[in-house]
C-alpha cells in the first residue's frame, strides 16, 4: 500500500511510476478524497471543541437560574453531537474510499527497472551453464518413457479434473527429493529458518501480502471463509504483520515447503500439456524481512541462493530483469530465474525474487525500531522461490533424459534416493 503523505508531497512523481506501469494518473482523485476525509475530521473536532464548550457552560447556566441559556446551550449540545456523529460517518467512508483505492495500486517500480509493456522487454542479466547437445530429439517431461509410470494425468484428471496430476513410484521420490535437498542446502549453506506454516489463512493474511483484494479470482477459498494460500510467501511475510522488531534481530530469513494452491485465472489455454502449470503444487519459498537500507543487497542474496539450486543441480538457466508492466502487483524490482527446458528448446520460469519495499509492510503494519533510536519503520519484505518443485523436477526430467527413455538424476540427489543415479526406461529407480 501506497503512502499518502508522499503522494501529497510529490503527486507528479507519483503518477510518473504509474504511468510506468501502463497507469492513467491517479493523484487527483486520491488527493480529492484524502481532501474530504481530512476537512470532514477537522470539522469534526472543532464540533467537538463546541460541544465540549457549550458542556461545561450548561451546569452554569442552570446554576446561575437562566433557563433561556440552560436549554440553549443544552440543544446546541444535542445538536454538536448529531454533526460529530454524521461527521465521523463521513470521514470513515471517504477513509475507507481511500484504503480501498490506494489498496488496490501496485507497487512503484525502482528507477533501475526497465520500462516496458510484457515479458518481450525483461532484460537479461546473465546465464550460467550451457544446454547439452542431444544426438536425439529431446522430448518433454511427459513423453519421456521412463517418466510415464511415474506421471498420471488421466487419475488426476479423474479426481480432481484438468491441471491435477498423481505421480507415482520413482517420479515422486525424486520430486521429494528435490523438496529435501532444496531445504537443507537453504537450511545448511544459506543460513535460513526452517519454518512450518499453515497452508489456510484468513483475510488479513491475504490483504497483508497483496492478494486480496485485487486478486481474490487467482485463489481458492472455502466455504467457512479460509483461503488456501498461492505460495507461503503469505504465511512467512505475515509471521511480522503488527509486530514492531528490533532492529537487532533483522535481517529475519526463512524458507518453507508447502502445498500452493492457484486457480490459474486467465490462463486458459496455457501449458495445458504436462505438469507445468498445475492448480496444486509445492514450492520451497524463500521470505527476507529486512530494514530499508539493507534490502537491495538481500534481493541479490536471495537470488544468489535460488541460483545456487540450480547449480548444485548443473540446469542451464538465465537470469531477467522484469519490465514495468511484466513485475508483479507487490514487487518494486524482480529478477526471474528461467530454467533450459530442452523439450520445449526454451528457458521458462523457476523462480522470480522480488522485492516489494516498504509496500507489503504498510499493509501488515510492520515496523521495526531503529538500533539508533527514533521512530518505528517499516521494514521491507522480500520473497523469492527457492525452487519451484514441480517446474524443478520438470526440468531435471528433461536435461538428463537419455535416448532409451531413462533419466540420469543429478549427483546431489543420489544421497536422497538410496545411491539410485537414474530412473530406468522402465520407471524405476536405478
Amino acid at each position: 500500500m501506497h503512502d499518502i503523505r508522499a503522494i501529497r508531497e510529490n503527486p507528479a512523481a507519483f503518477d510518473t511510476a504509474l504511468a510506468r506501469r501502463g497507469m492513467a494518473p491517479l493523484s487527483s482523485e486520491i488527493l480529492e478524497i484524502d481532501a474530504r476525509r481530512r476537512a470532514s475530521i477537522l470539522a469534526a473536532e472543532t464540533a467537538t471543541a463546541a460541544q465540549n464548550a457549550a458542556s461545561r457552560d450548561v451546569g452554569a447556566a442552570k446554576a446561575a437560574g437562566n433557563d433561556a441559556e440552560f436549554n440553549r446551550l443544552r440543544a446546541l449540545v444535542a445538536d454538536k453531537k448529531a454533526e460529530i456523529a454524521s461527521l465521523n460517518e463521513e470521514a470513515a467512508a471517504e477513509d475507507i474510499r481511500l484504503r480501498d483505492m490506494l489498496m488496490a495500486l501496485p507497487n512503484i517500480p525502482l528507477d533501475v527497472v526497465p520500462d516496458g509493456a510484457d515479458e518481450a522487454d525483461n532484460v537479461e542479466l546473465r546465464r550460467w551453464g550451457t544446454p547439452r547437445q542431444f544426438d536425439f530429439k529431446p522430448l518433454e517431461h511427459f513423453q519421456i518413457g521412463g517418466v510415464l509410470p511415474g506421471m498420471d494425468f488421466a487419475t488426476g484428471a479423474k479426481l480432481s479434473g484438468a491441471r491435477f496430476t498423481l505421480l507415482r513410484g520413482a517420479v515422486i521420490r525424486v520430486h521429494r527429493a528435490l523438496a529435501q535437498f532444496m531445504l537443507d542446502t537453504h537450511i545448511n549453506d544459506h543460513g535460513l529458518t526452517e519454518t512450518w506454516t499453515p497452508v489456510l489463512v484468513k483475510d488479513e493474511a491475504m490483504i497483508g501480502t497483496g492478494q486480496l483484494p485485487k486478486f481474490a479470482e487467482d485463489s481458492y477459498r472455502t466455504t467457512n471463509g479460509w483461503w488456501l494460500i498461492p505460495t507461503s510467501e503469505v504465511t512467512l511475510t505475515n509471521t511480522v504483520a503488527g509486530d514492531t522488531l528490533d532492529e537487532s534481530v533483522l535481517p529475519i530469513r526463512m524458507t518453507a515447503h508447502t502445498q500452493c494452491f492457484r486457480s490459474e485465472a486467465g490462463s486458459a489455454g496455457k501449458d495445458t500439456s504436462g505438469m507445468l502449470r498445475q492448480h496444486q503444487f509445492e514450492k520451497v519459498e524463500m521470505v527476507s524481512i529486512t530494514t530499508p537500507e539493507s534490502s537491495l543487497a538481500e534481493h541479490d542474496r536471495m537470488t544468489g541462493c535460488a541460483e545456487a539450486i540450480l547449480q548444485k543441480l548443473n540446469l542451464p538457466y538465465r537470469i531477467v530483469v522484469l519490465c514495468t508492466g511484466d513485475m508483479g502487483h507487490g514487487a518494486t524490482k524482480t529478477h526471474d530465474l528461467e530454467v533450459w527446458l530442452p523439450g520445449q528448446n526454451t528457458y521458462r520460469e523457476i523462480s522470480s525474487v522480488s522485492v516489494c519495499g516498504d509496500f507489503q509492510a504498510r499493509r501488515m503494519n510492520a515496523r521495526f525500531k531503529p538500533a539508533g533510536g527514533g521512530k518505528p519503520e517499516f521494514v521491507h519484505t522480500l520473497n523469492g522461490s527457492g525452487l519451484a518443485v514441480g517446474r524443478c523436477l520438470i526440468a531435471v526430467l528433461e536435461n538428463g533424459q537419455q535416448a532409451d527413455g531413462s533419466v540420469d538424476l543429478p549427483e546431489v540427489l543420489h544421497p536422497y534416493l538410496g545411491g539410485k543415479t537414474r530412473i530406468a526406461a522402465s520407471g524405476d529407480l536405478a
